[in-house]
């Protein structure tokens, strides 16, 4: 049994399977609507008739259909996985590192992955879509190990305010070198996607190439669910309990580099998710991982879904970049958690 205490010794740590059973049912079904919605809005109108149309009888002619087929469907279906995918990669290392302001994008992974794909774009363009995936899966890896041995070695050791101060010195030098590499070889419009963050350019073929990895993610992020719960409690509890710390920390890792590096190859650097979505699951559903993980997935989902048709939206005709959207929410919850552990520390 799990003592009654909380990741940061604030709230009890109860579990609310009612609420997390809740947030799934609402969570799928505003996905569903978000999904639909995100399909007719757009610079071009279309209607939900047309829609169905589209997909019971599918005219290559009609260029609404090919508008629905070829570019909102996948886009919409894009964003609820990377959406997933990011949350989950945030909820898994908020667990296991105990530290509340964890974030691929704040620990440097995003900036890893892009640094790499900005190589990859410069002296291997040719490369296919699955070979970018690796790529990026490596350049995450290479982001998060150089924040963590940056702030291990630092005089006061591993805190999560160094952590924090370590990505944001990490990511900013990684994102110089990626423009610096931009200009020599002349791929500032790649880069600013992916600096920016969007799904605009999200198509089948990226789609199902990413999936598989995002799915399998999931799927091993809630294999380990329980063992991340007990790791969250600190690791001499864990040892205590017979827990293989440094193999659930290692089997983390790779999950969150996978969920990280496939995101981040097909929509760039969208930071906060991460951040946001697993606080507020665990406000409401408790800090059980078993349950975190899909609510997390679930409303990582609908965050971007709907971020995405805001950002079709705000200013039409031109879209408003989907990482800009995002940070208007991440920024300001970065700043009351980074503010409330100086107080703790």
């Amino acid at each position: 049994m799990i003592p009654s205490r909380t990741i940061q010794n604030k709230a009890p740590l109860s579990t609310r399977p009612w609420m997390a059973t809740l947030i799934l049912v609402i969570g799928l079904c505003a996905i569903a609507f978000g999904f639909g919605s995100s399909i007719v809005t757009g610079v071009a109108n279309i209607s939900f008739s047309t829609v169905l149309d589209s997909i019971i009888r599918f005219d290559s002619s009609n260029e609404h259909h090919v508008i629905i087929q070829s570019l909102r469907m996948p886009r919409a279906l894009a964003g609820a996985l990377v959406g997933a995918a990011f949350a989950v990669a945030g909820a898994i290392m908020q667990g296991v590192t105990r530290n509340p302001i964890a974030d691929t994008g704040l620990l440097g992974i995003n900036a890893g992955s892009g640094f790499v794909l900005v190589l990859v774009f410069a002296f291997a363009p040719w490369l296919p879509f699955e070979w970018i995936i690796l790529f990026s899966f490596i350049g995450a890896g290479l982001g998060v190990g150089v924040v963590y041995g940056l702030a291990y070695f630092s005089r006061n050791g591993l805190t999560p305010l160094r952590l924090a101060l370590a990505g944001a010195v990490v990511s900013s030098l990684i994102s110089g070198m990626s423009q610096a590499l931009s200009l020599l070889f002349q791929i500032n419009y790649d880069l600013a996607f992916w600096s920016a963050g969007g799904i605009s350019t999200a198509e089948w073929f990226q789609v199902s190439v990413m999936m598989p990895w995002i799915i399998g993610g999931i799927v091993l992020a809630m294999l380990i669910s329980r063992s991340i719960t007990i790791l969250s409690l600190g690791e001499d509890v864990a040892a205590g309990l017979g827990q293989k710390t440094k193999l659930v920390k290692g089997v983390a890792t790779v999950v969150v580099m996978v969920l990280a590096g496939a995101s981040v190859s097909t929509v760039g650097g969208v930071g906060f998710i991460g951040l946001v979505v697993p606080h507020m699951v665990r406000y409401l559903v408790g800090v059980d991982y078993r349950w975190i993980i899909p609510c997390s997935a679930v409303m990582g989902g609908v965050l971007v879904v709907y971020a995405d048709i805001g950002a079709k939206m705000i200013a039409l005709p031109y879209e408003t970049p989907l990482g800009s959207i995002i940070a208007v929410i991440g920024v300001p919850f970065f700043l009351y958690l980074a503010r409330k552990e100086r107080r703790e520390l």
